[in-house]
């Protein structure tokens, strides 16, 4: 179900699809059934993206990484005894994936603290870990299922999951500065609240949930049904399978060039229309995808796809941190999540139900195509006509002034926000997107 922290879902699900006609054998059921359990994994890791924020508020991004290494492994183990596709959606998708969201989002939150100047080449290069580990788990899984069947594949690849604990040992939380003997009473640090929802009355925050919820519709459908395209062209098994590993070799390379071009002084300010072309680009590999007939063709798609899943991996949170600031990431971020739970559940076992009744895997790339253009849409025209004609009376000292609720101390600001320094009496503000 992937080796570590994911992003967006997407190493487990790609991984764990290369068992899905083994386990339509073994249980007797259709495309629809075995999709449910990707759609059931990305659900929880979406769905729960309040918890997992309420978690790191109250508790912090380490201990709640260890838990969810745990349970991520506790699920994929469970899953191997399984005797039913029941069983496997509450193991594989629900305690797997509860398990991975408590991973994935600390992971994001951690990044968002450290860093500020370089942040986009952060989150590329942290995002290039699910493809680099995709490359390996996609072949791997396939070796497993061969030597082992799915069962085995399963226990062994819930033992890898442990290393998640590993990582989150790795998560050493920043540290307050020390008051010297001299120098006061120590400041009072800000109130924190475990939830805030007063993201919902910024309009870029509005656009981009809207705009990331459609995306997500087809965006994980391609790499779920493309080794069983190939594998009803004909292709060998193993053939097949390395469709994903090409995919991911491409994603790993376009992760950390997306997150540099984005930290581009004359980029970065623009992020939100990259990351606008990242999906219309996806969106028109998924089209263009549809009309391979041969393994050749497949083998075009994936490195086309991978470039643009890599761009929209690197852009997608990047562009959310610089919409609501750090202080509101860790809430707005598991919001973002819950919303797009619903759009999970329904993209994947929709392209099965479509695949069920036409039993033409083009028309599934077609669909989902369709789904991510208008994600891309809806996110450049909403920026365009609804963003940037806010009220010209607002100057910029009072879209970057703190609530007036919150006590920001500036020592603290400096240490856990990485805000840049003052300079001459003027803040010095890292360049934005437009939202």
């Amino acid at each position: 179900m992937g080796g570590a922290v994911i992003d967006e879902g997407p190493t487990g699900i790609k991984a764990v699809s290369v068992f899905f006609k083994e386990l339509m054998r073994e249980f007797g059921i259709g495309y629809s059934d075995t999709a449910w359990i990707s759609s059931i994994l990305l659900a929880m890791l979406y769905g729960t993206g309040p918890l997992c924020s309420v978690c790191v508020n109250r508790f912090g991004c380490r201990p709640v990484m260890l838990a969810g290494g745990l349970l991520a492994s506790l699920g994929m183990v469970s899953a191997s005894f399984c005797g039913s596709i029941i069983q496997l959606y509450l193991t594989t998708g629900v305690l797997t994936g509860l398990g991975l969201a408590l991973n994935f989002q600390p992971s994001l939150i951690m990044l968002n603290r450290y860093f500020n100047k370089r942040r986009p080449m952060a989150n590329g290069l942290a995002a290039a870990g699910s493809p680099v580990f995709l490359c390996a788990l996609s072949p791997l899984g396939q070796v497993l299922q061969d030597h082992y069947g799915w069962r085995g594949g399963f226990l062994i690849l819930g033992g890898l999951l442990l290393n998640c604990c590993v990582c989150a040992a790795l998560m050493r939380p920043l540290e307050a500065p020390r008051q010297s003997s001299g120098s006061g009473p120590a400041p009072q640090r800000p109130p924190r609240r475990l939830l805030d929802l007063s993201v919902f009355r910024d309009r870029g925050f509005v656009i981009y949930a809207l705009a990331a919820s459609i995306m997500v519709l087809g965006l994980f459908v391609p790499p779920v049904f493309v080794v069983s395209y190939a594998k009803d062209l004909g292709v060998p098994d193993t053939q097949a399978a390395f469709l994903l590993t090409i995919l991911g070799f491409v994603d790993i390379f376009a992760r950390p060039t997306a997150g540099f071009i984005t930290g581009l002084k004359k980029v970065r300010p623009y992020s939100v229309y990259l990351f606008s072309f990242a999906m219309f680009f996806n969106g028109f590999a998924d089209l263009t995808g549809s009309t391979a007939s041969n393994y050749g063709g497949l083998v075009v798609f994936c490195i086309f796809f991978g470039i643009s899943y890599g761009m929209v991996g690197a852009l997608q949170f990047e562009v959310l941190m610089a919409i609501v600031g750090t202080q509101k990431f860790s809430s707005a971020i598991g919001l973002v999540l819950l919303l797009e739970a619903i759009a999970v559940l329904i993209g994947p076992p929709s392209g099965g139900k479509l695949l069920d009744a036409t039993h033409v895997y083009q028309y599934v790339f077609i669909l989902a195509g369709a789904e991510v253009l208008a994600s891309s849409l809806v996110l450049v025209l909403g920026n365009f006509f609804c963003i940037r004609k806010r009220p010209e009376t607002a100057t910029e000292e009072e879209r970057h002034k703190p609530p007036e609720d919150v006590r920001v101390d500036s020592r603290e600001v400096e240490q856990f926000l990485k805000t840049e320094p003052e300079k001459n009496g003027e803040v010095v503000h890292t360049p934005e997107t437009s939202v």
